[in-house]
């Protein structure tokens, strides 16, 4: 009678003992950096003789302040539920990545966009709604009721893990990228670009590791990226055609989302290597949708602490001794 109500008891508690038992994945520990960022001398255009790549770039930085405050917010909550002790350091390590890409992009829309009278408050007041509101514990004033607290934190934390895979593509794309730099691309912009990406590779793992250490099932995750993917894109769009409404060279095209000219020049300069293409972007994300999904797979650590190890925003902020080591070693 004993070993049969121990069996079932095990048997109970079994499936929650096997959603919590992954813990993490990234092979090494992962180092918060602080960087400085002079945006005196970059110019709007800082591709030269690309004003739609430089624009639609430049909405990432509207982009990523709002999503990335909300990702620290987010993991933060999720601390007291994790039980593997390297994924709680890992946690901890990528909220203060976060935190710092979060503020490195919002000095580039106050020191950079706006000193160059581009008006910025439609995108981020959007972001802020998105994530502030809509995806908020209470989501639009809401409360969620406590036996579904945990499901809405998994739900969110699965959406984290569908854009971190995204961001860990252009992390990649950043960094291997020669176009740019061919085209004498401002170098500020460009570091801010490659630190980002770079430390976007190094974590790669942690999201993915911490939404299936609480339980975060292959079924959801995939429904979530098609949400997620479909909606960054739209976002990137719409936010690049806000932009481009300010710049007079666009004007006859009336840029939005909405207009077919903005998709296909995309698509056209996406092949001169300005910007990923649509639709290497959306194959690269199907690897997502793998039930044999691996973080670790999908870029390089290597070349990312090489980048990262040099990266002239992250020098600016080290001690003399300690930047002349770093500059020696790249």
């Amino acid at each position: 009678m004993t070993t049969m109500t121990v069996s079932k008891a095990s048997r109970t508690n079994w499936p929650r003992l096997q959603k919590q038992k992954k813990g993490s994945s990234s092979p090494h520990s992962l180092i918060p950096r602080r960087v400085e960022f002079n945006w005196a001398d970059t110019p709007l255009e800082w591709i030269p003789g690309q004003p739609f790549a430089s624009h639609f770039i430049n909405q990432i930085n509207m982009i990523l302040p709002a999503g990335e405050y909300w990702f620290c917010r987010l993991f933060n909550k999720a601390l007291p539920h994790i039980t593997d002790e390297k994924l709680r350091e890992d946690v901890k390590a990528f909220i203060r990545q976060e935190a710092m890409h979060a503020r490195a992009h919002g000095g580039a829309v106050e020191e950079y966009l706006q000193n160059h009278n581009i008006e910025t408050a439609r995108n981020t007041d959007f972001m802020d709604s998105l994530f502030k509101v809509a995806l908020a514990d209470n989501p639009f004033g809401q409360k969620i009721p406590k036996r579904l607290e945990r499901n809405w934190l998994v739900f969110r934390l699965g959406l984290v893990a569908a854009i971190e895979h995204m961001t860990c593509v252009l992390g990649m794309y950043a960094l291997e990228n020669k176009a740019w730099d061919n085209a004498g691309a401002d170098e500020v912009l460009l570091d801010l670009l490659r630190w980002h990406g770079a430390e976007e590779v190094e974590h790669r793992c942690v999201a993915f590791d911490l939404y299936q250490h609480l339980g975060g099932s292959y079924v959801s995750r995939s429904y979530l990226a098609l949400i997620t993917f479909p909606l960054i894109f739209g976002l990137w769009v719409d936010g690049a055609a806000h932009l481009m409404k300010q710049d007079s060279r666009f004007a006859k095209k009336r840029p939005s989302i909405f207009r077919p000219w903005i998709w296909r020049e995309w698509i056209r300069t996406a092949k001169t290597g300005h910007l990923p293409g649509l639709t290497w972007l959306t194959l690269k994300e199907l690897s997502f949708l793998s039930p044999l999904y691996n973080p670790s797979n999908e870029g390089s650590t290597e070349l990312a602490l090489n980048y990262l190890n040099g990266s002239p925003a992250y020098l600016a902020t080290q001690k003399p001794e300690a930047k002349a080591i770093a500059e020696s070693a790249t």
